[in-house]
């Protein structure tokens, strides 16, 4: 009986996983594709060799960011 109560605690239902899923698409992307050029448009006086590597490199550093930050979550229950 015990082993059902943490079945049905980890358990979400339909509407809050799609509701999660919509958030998680809107933030990654917010965070992603805008905060990549947010970061291209602020950076001045550099060839576009420099550009492309630093802002390629802040994208896989949020990304990282956004997937360890997911797994925080899965982990707690959250999602």
């Amino acid at each position: 009986m015990a082993d059902d109560d943490v079945q049905d605690r980890s358990r979400i239902g339909w509407l809050r996983a799609i509701l999660t899923a919509a958030a998680i698409v809107v933030i990654a992307i917010g965070v992603l594709v805008y905060g990549s050029n947010a970061l291209l448009t602020k950076v001045h006086r550099l060839k576009r060799g420099a550009l492309v590597g630093i802002v390629t490199t802040a994208f896989f550093i949020l990304l990282f960011a956004l997937a360890w930050a997911l797994r925080v979550l899965q982990r707690r229950n959250v999602i």
